[in-house]
């Protein structure tokens, strides 16, 4: 091909992408698919999971639950596997009104909103039923509120279980075990903190090139929940599982602030109830798939370890002491005497 033949092919294929972007944000606005008064408002809605989990199964049932409450005016329309970008480019397209919707770990929204960083403090909650006691009362609204001023209007949270170690060569059993290892963590400063401070060496990756990453040997290992562990099938390569489980961070749904307000009251009303419905029914979901998650890992060779948690919760100690008499150490302060 010659160079102005390449040259044309270039600018027809930038103006092809301006022309479905434009077309996707109109889209996303909620703008009617056909012409006619009764307009459907198509919501997209990007994630990065993969389609047999347990979280899109959930976005599938508040599809279905929005298209019957709406009589079919306002749907859901889903792009899963990373398809429209990574957590941070979606959470910027929803912000920007681009994207209607998204759903995102918690961790990445520290960018957005600095707050969210207190769910990366390890061994904050006591165990689940304390962590839903605090996503469902003053302080979960306080914190699905806080991206508003910034385009960002929190829908609802999803169970994301509890976050442990898996890695390649040799099990976590203590904090020194992580001496020096390569770990991948989310873009999240407190992850990167939390793994530092053990000992470890923090490696923010996609979620999307950690296979290739683990298997390249670019990083030791990571740490995620069992149904992110096994659907993503890290346990290919990874096949030491320590249940540590040092973090709760759960995932959130983003709606993009302009979009939300662009829709009518009850259509509001019609979202948001079908997204509530669908925290149910992911929270049971997520209680069944983690016991069938952990017992396939072992079917497929990986070796689940239980660590003592006690050296682990004394190496933490430091982080929190820096965060007294912050806007997070206030935070801790309040979640920890939610009874």
């Amino acid at each position: 091909m010659n160079r102005t033949k390449t040259s044309y092919f270039s600018l027809g294929l930038i103006g092809g992408v301006l022309l479905t972007v434009f077309a996707f944000s109109l889209l996303s606005n909620g703008r009617s698919e056909s012409g006619s008064d009764s307009q459907t408002k198509v919501l997209k809605l990007s994630h990065a999971l993969d389609q047999s989990h347990p979280v899109h199964l959930a976005m599938e049932f508040m599809r279905d639950r929005l298209a019957e409450k709406s009589g079919g005016l306002v749907v859901i329309e889903i792009f899963p596997n990373g398809q429209l970008g990574t957590e941070t480019e979606t959470i910027e397209q929803v912000q920007r009104g681009v994207l209607a919707m998204v759903k995102a770990s918690v961790a990445p929204m520290e960018a957005f909103t600095p707050e969210m960083g207190v769910f990366g403090l390890p061994y904050l909650f006591r165990d689940e039923d304390h962590f839903w006691k605090v996503l469902n009362g003053p302080i979960g609204k306080e914190l699905l509120a806080l991206g508003n001023p910034i385009g960002l209007h929190g829908l609802m949270f999803y169970e994301s279980g509890s976050r442990s170690f898996y890695t390649i060569d040799k099990p976590i059993l203590t904090p020194d075990d992580l001496d020096s290892r390569k770990i991948r963590v989310m873009r999240s400063k407190m992850s990167m903190d939390m793994i530092s401070q053990m000992g470890g060496s923090p490696t923010p990756i996609p979620f999307g090139e950690l296979y290739t990453a683990l298997q390249q040997g670019m990083v030791d290992g990571a740490e995620n929940n069992a149904p992110s562990f096994e659907t993503s099938r890290h346990y290919e390569v990874a096949k030491h599982y320590s249940l540590d489980e040092h973090c709760r961070i759960p995932d959130i749904v983003l709606f993009s602030q302009s979009i939300w307000e662009s829709l009518a009251p009850h259509e509001r009303a019609w979202v948001q109830e079908a997204a509530d419905a669908s925290v149910a029914y992911q929270r049971e979901l997520w209680r069944v798939e983690t016991q069938n998650s952990l017992a396939r890992l072992q079917e497929n060779g990986v070796t689940v370890y239980r660590p003592n948690k006690e050296p682990f919760l004394e190496k933490m100690a430091p982080m929190y002491e820096r965060f007294e008499g912050s806007s997070i150490g206030s935070l801790v302060e309040r979640i920890r005497e939610v009874r």
